[in-house]
């Protein structure tokens, strides 16, 4: 329905108001106050009353659609309209939200708050630098998650918090995604298909993907991965789920240490890490600091014992001499 001046009820609040958006339904009295009778209502007037109140109802209620996006069977489509911040007000039985294919740089705190119905959140191919603490504590029906092509740094650990729902959650194609922390999927148990593919990751904590036990998909590929020592614990635990877990290893290779640049991930094997296993322990320090301390007090007398036989010998070659003369 387009916008006239009028249309108070659909109108876009301003940005503050998102954080707080209306999940309470309007009282009727609210309605029958704006109607301007001075006495007692006309039967007539009393039935034009009542259905202007269900019409407000209805419509706050949720079946209002955003300027510039479309609203169909609870599905609200908004990508692909340069959208710099997200709509407001958008209907409150929403199942799937695109938003993809836009320049929206932040999502504001408590965005989801209303929407429990939420099932499909699509916010590829955005601005995203990161998303609010505690965005998804409401949309615990939510499952499919796509956050690629954004310019995200990080995954911290708070980031899916409650949404116990997921299944699917899409984080390629962040270059700027450095840093998973190790908590970042804590507690969804129901995740089966993650992407990690094409970002900036050098390191994954094998403990980020420990708790996620019906996960089949892993992609990894296209980050520049460091195979040192800290990688084999991931790889380890990757080789023994690969019948249960598929994973791009074509694509996943390894930019370092010199030795292995350019070698694909899965190839490297436990003799590849075996110069790991190599460490010295603080026992094996101190065992050689002792070795050492000893080795340096026998040079040392050595060298003493030295001194005084080529002086004895000395003495006594002297004393020969002078008896022949």
């Amino acid at each position: 329905m387009p916008l006239t001046p009028d249309s108070k009820d659909t109108a876009p609040a301003p940005m503050a108001s998102i954080q707080h958006c209306r999940c309470q339904l309007p009282k009727m009295g609210d309605t029958w106050s704006q109607l301007p009778w001075p006495g007692p209502p006309h039967p007539t007037m009393l039935l034009v009353s009542l259905l202007l109140a269900a019409g407000v109802m209805h419509s706050d209620a949720g079946t209002s659609c955003p300027v510039l996006c479309t609203c169909h069977n609870q599905v609200v489509d908004c990508s692909s309209q340069r959208l710099f911040s997200v709509p407001p007000d958008l209907p409150m039985d929403t199942r799937n939200l695109s938003l993809a294919h836009n320049r929206i740089t932040a999502v504001p705190p408590g965005y989801l708050t209303c929407y429990m119905e939420l099932r499909v959140l699509d916010l590829r191919n955005n601005s995203l630098t990161e998303l609010p603490p505690g965005l998804f504590l409401h949309a615990k029906r939510l499952a499919h998650l796509d956050l690629s092509y954004n310019n995200l740094s990080h995954v911290p650990a708070d980031m899916f918090q409650e949404a116990h729902g997921l299944v699917h959650i899409d984080l390629s194609h962040n270059p700027w995604l450095r840093r998973v922390h190790p908590r970042a999927f804590q507690g969804l148990l129901q995740l089966r298909d993650l992407d990690l593919s094409f970002g900036g990751l050098a390191f994954l904590s094998l403990e980020a993907l420990e708790g996620l036990p019906g996960l089949v998909t892993l992609q990894i590929g296209g980050n520049p991965w460091v195979c040192g020592c800290t990688m084999e614990p991931l790889l380890k635990w990757l080789r023994n789920r690969v019948q249960r877990c598929t994973s791009d290893s074509q694509l996943a290779e390894c930019r370092g240490p010199p030795e292995v640049e350019g070698a694909p991930l899965f190839s490297l094997t436990e003799e590849s890490f075996k110069a790991c296993h190599l460490t010295l322990t603080l026992d094996d320090y101190l065992f050689i600091a002792f070795v050492g301390f000893v080795v340096s007090i026998a040079s040392v007398a050595t060298n003493f014992l030295l001194g005084i036989t080529a002086n004895c010998c000395h003495r006594w070659s002297k004393a020969n001499e002078e008896e022949e003369i």
